[in-house]
């Protein structure tokens, strides 16, 4: 099998050179000279009618960028650029011959809906970042930070800048004004930007750019054309302090006797909000007693796999600037799980506290949801030298539960006062062909937990990234290491986790120490590909990734990164031909191959996995995918929880998806998988579908429906018991059948004000039968893995199973019950009013409900989830009112 898979990675590589030394289209970059605004003044009305506007010429002469890239807009695109000591100007005339046509949809900030023209600024002038201003013909703003030479663009980028459209007889026409506080940019006299405008027609789905980069390239913003004429440009120290206010009130079902629980809670915060720049291109972020009530509530999830759940972060703060902080340990083209490993994840800041208090019946516990941050500061930025410097701090409270005893009430430690830290330093290279960096992350904790939380935990990493050839080719790697320390009761805990299981029977490359104070490890990976090139006469783009990644089973990033599993080395491959020019009925076409190699620290293979998949846009812009995964070989090192590894059943997926025209009024879309198993040892299949409709411009409603079916036959992990100074791992039949409803709604009153509306229903069950226990984890065939108990060594009486082994008639061992029917409901709706720049206020309505009936498991799964999600009973509502105030200077 390795070898295989090494004879495919050689022959691409030998492939790929050959088309190395084929010559790239080189095409010129455009020069725009923009002109200072003197004593003229411009008035923000959408109409670019001003004197002003005659002291620079027109900049147009656009170029289709899809679907037919290369040719002549079907409407063309003008632009004009003025300056002066504070603000940047920029008109633009979108020429239509049809403006009745001119698609005028609103939504959201960033939903960039309808008719758009954007202007991307390399203020810094580095060729790999950006500020990307985009202005909707309905006066809808969005705004994204660039970085990675565009691979990289971040919405949640939130800049104060002011727009203003209008629609006249030959289409339409904008007007920008933008702060030069919001820019970066150095101290030279006379300062060259790099500049890209691109126009949408949404009917047509046409794109078109000022200055034309080839797709095939792989590159966006060393490309860019370029802003002349900028002189003497002041520095602005940007100063913005958002104060805010926050009033809250949450209703819920009244306890009998529960001091804590009388029905309602009502709360009234306040904090600070702030930017300052520290120098032209370094800037303070910084948050004293942030609250995100106005945040929308995590999805539902529930694994009974053991591995952790990942969500994504929300929090405004933490994800403005993020892209400065990301640290993948792989990010592979490929993909993978190891793809999820951070070393910061910044989820882990003001989480929910690691213990809960130890309680008597009769007692009563108030106990924090969440660990309160008390502030947190970031300082980030680039240097024109090409040092990127990215350093956040933030702390958070010292959390205690409250414990009732017939009025008597005590405090017990749930979190202790911790300090998190994280810095990251980039250094660009050989006009940013070239890219080096490190990362370090450390979490500082109080004494109080010391029995179950590490005492500290830090790790590092270095990177790099070379490109050549265009910056068509690359190869880019790092090395990351970590350490944790604390009492030998954590660090043993730390080993016998789920990512580690230094305890298993069968390990092999590291040892089990029950007397550690700490624990070491290192990760890494190389990623060697071809991101780019000359495209063929269909527009053909051949390229590929291939790689290799490690976690050491020390590895430990869990207190402040996110990591699945250690001790696995993992290779990956990705070849992929994009046709991206119009071509028979297809508007674009893919064509990937994927494959992925596993092995643990001992020399055992783990896992091999082989897919093809393609896709394409039809020229009505209907979508269309499918995909086919063998995967011959897996085994889990983690499946049984330290007893052992599993080998699990080989098999063969395919997946299906289609969806119309999502311009339309109406559109949907369909998606399906199925997993085959040998010998039917598991079966799985997925089914989705997803509605839009858009009955007018300003309103856009949304509803989604996924039900998922998971068979195992005997392979699902219940629970480790010692039996006989052994260890019995008891494993089960398990059917799950998941059911996921997901509706949104969204109404622009105007650009500025907006209702939205989120709800999600959501059930889970797994079903388990036919309990066995483990006798030969690893045999060839799936029956001889297990010994399942006959119907005169297993009984049931009040939730628990009892096993009667060597039927004697005397219990032996016995476990619990192990299913469930999990329902929750989570809702929220936001109102949201954007009344001055910078300055909100939210109206929110939050409702949670997660039934208590987690026996009911007969009902079938679409009433059950009807009956038990919206009953009142276990409701909680939060009604909260928001309000904040930018001061700028």
């Amino acid at each position: 099998m390795f070898k295989y898979c090494l004879s495919i990675v050689c022959f691409i590589a030998i492939a790929n050179c050959a088309f190395a030394f084929q010559g790239d289209t080189v095409i010129p970059k455009k020069r725009y000279d923009t002109k200072r605004l003197a004593g003229a003044a411009i008035s923000l009305d959408g109409i670019p009618n001003e004197e002003a506007w005659k002291l620079v010429e027109w900049g147009g002469d656009f170029t289709q960028w899809q679907p037919n890239e290369g040719k002549k807009p079907s409407q063309p695109t003008q632009f004009k650029i003025l300056y002066d000591n504070k603000f940047l100007y920029v008109a633009y005339n979108c020429i239509d011959s049809t403006p009745g046509l001119i698609e005028k949809r609103m939504g959201r900030r960033d939903a960039f809906p309808g008719d758009f023209v954007e202007i991307n600024i390399d203020s810094y002038h580095d060729q790999r970042t950006g500020f990307s201003f985009t202005t909707s013909v309905s006066g809808v703003r969005g705004d994204e930070f660039i970085s990675n030479n565009g691979n990289n663009w971040d919405a949640n980028w939130n800049p104060i800048w002011f727009a203003k459209t209008a629609i006249n007889k030959h289409g339409w026409t904008a007007e920008i004004k933008i702060p030069l506080s919001q820019l970066r940019y150095g101290n030279e006299k006379d300062k060259v930007w790099g500049i890209q405008v691109m126009r949408r027609i949404f009917r047509k789905e046409e794109r078109s750019t000022w200055q034309f980069i080839p797709q095939s390239t792989g590159v966006w913003v060393s490309n860019f054309g370029e802003l002349h004429g900028l002189k003497d440009i002041p520095f602005h120290r940007q100063v913005e302090i958002a104060p805010y206010v926050t009033s809250q009130v949450a209703t819920y079902k009244k306890e009998p006797g529960n001091p804590f629980a009388d029905g309602t809670d009502v709360k009234l915060t306040g904090g600070v909000d702030g930017k300052v720049a520290v120098t032209n291109d370094l800037i303070l972020d910084f948050t004293i007693n942030p609250d995100f009530g106005q945040v929308e509530a995590d999805p539902s999830q529930v694994r009974i796999d053991g591995f952790q759940n990942f969500f994504g972060e929300q929090r405004p703060f933490f994800i403005e600037s993020r892209n400065i902080f990301e640290y993948q340990l792989t990010g592979s083209e490929a993909g993978g799980d190891y793809d999820a490993d951070l070393l910061f994840y910044s989820r882990r800041i003001g989480s929910s506290p690691h213990s809960y208090p130890n309680t008597a019946t009769g007692e009563y516990v108030k106990y924090p949801q969440n660990t309160s941050i008390l502030g947190a500061a970031k300082f980030s930025g680039k240097t024109k030298k090409g040092w990127s410097i990215g350093i956040l701090e933030s702390v958070t409270e010292r959390e205690k539960a409250t414990i009732d005893n017939n009025g008597k009430r005590r405090k017990e430690l749930v979190e202790p006062f911790t300090n998190y830290f994280v810095g990251r330093l980039q250094k660009d290279m050989n006009g940013g062909n070239t890219i080096i960096g490190g990362i370090f992350t450390a979490v500082n904790r109080e004494h109080g937990l010391d029995d179950i939380l590490h005492r500290s935990a830090y790790s590092a990493g270095i990177d790099f990234l070379h490109y050549w050839k265009s910056q068509s080719w690359y190869i880019r790697g790092n090395v990351v290491y970590s350490n944790v320390q604390g009492k030998k009761e954590v660090i043993l805990n730390t080993q016998t986790s789920f990512e580690h299981q230094f305890q298993r029977p069968d390990v092999k490359g590291f040892t089990f120490d029950s007397n550690r104070t700490s624990l070491t490890g290192t990760g890494a990976t190389i990623r060697f590909g071809k991101t780019g090139g000359k495209a063929g006469k269909m527009g053909q783009v051949f390229k590929f990734e291939t790689g290799l990644t490690y976690r050491s089973p020390q590895l430990e990033l869990n207190d402040i990164g996110f990591m699945l599993t250690a001790n696995e080395i993992n290779h990956f491959t990705w070849v992929g031909l994009q046709y991206q020019k119009p071509f028979s009925v297809f508007r674009n076409a893919r064509i990937n191959y994927n494959h992925w190699l596993r092995w643990d620290f001992g020399g055992k293979l783990l896992y091999s996995q082989f897919n093809m998949n393609t896709g394409g846009t039809f020229k009505n812009n209907w979508q269309v995918g499918t995909s086919v995964t063998w995967n011959p070989y897996d085994v889990s090192n983690n499946a049984l929880r330290g007893a052992g590894a599993l080998r699990k059943p080989g098999g063969l997926g395919w997946s299906a998806n289609l969806s119309s025209d999502y311009r339309k009024k109406f559109s949907a879309g369909i998606n399906f998988f199925k997993f085959w198993a040998e010998d039917n040892a598991i079966s799985f299949y997925n089914a989705g579908i997803s509605f839009n409709y858009v009955p007018i411009n300003s309103l856009s409603i949304s509803l989604a429906a996924n039900y998922d079916e998971n068979r195992r036959n005997q392979d699902q992990f219940v629970q480790n018991i010692t039996y006989n100074n052994t260890t019995r791992t008891i494993v089960a039949g398990v059917k799950q059948k998941t059911i996921r409803f997901t509706g949104r709604l969204s109404y622009n009153i105007t650009p500025d004000l907006t209702i939205q509306y989120y709800g999600q229903p959501y059930l889970t069950r797994p079903a388990y039968q036919q309990f066995a226990y483990v006798v030969n984890p690893l045999a060839d065939k799936y029956v001889n893995r297990f010994l399942r108990y006959s119907s005169n060594q297993i009984s049931e009486n009040n939730g628990n199973y009892l096993i009667d082994e060597n039927r004697d008639g005397i219990t032996d061992y016995s476990f619990g019950k192990p299913d469930f029917n999990f329902v929750q409901f989570r809702s929220n709706m936001v109102i949201r009013w954007e009344y001055r720049p910078g300055s909100e206020l939210f109206l929110v309505w939050s409702e949670g409900n997660t039934s208590d009936n987690f026996d009911d498991l007969h009902t079938p799964v679409f009433n059950s989830l009807f009956n038990n999600a919206f009953s009142g009973g276990n409701a909680r509502n939060i009604f909260l009112v928001k309000w904040t105030y930018r001061f700028l200077r």
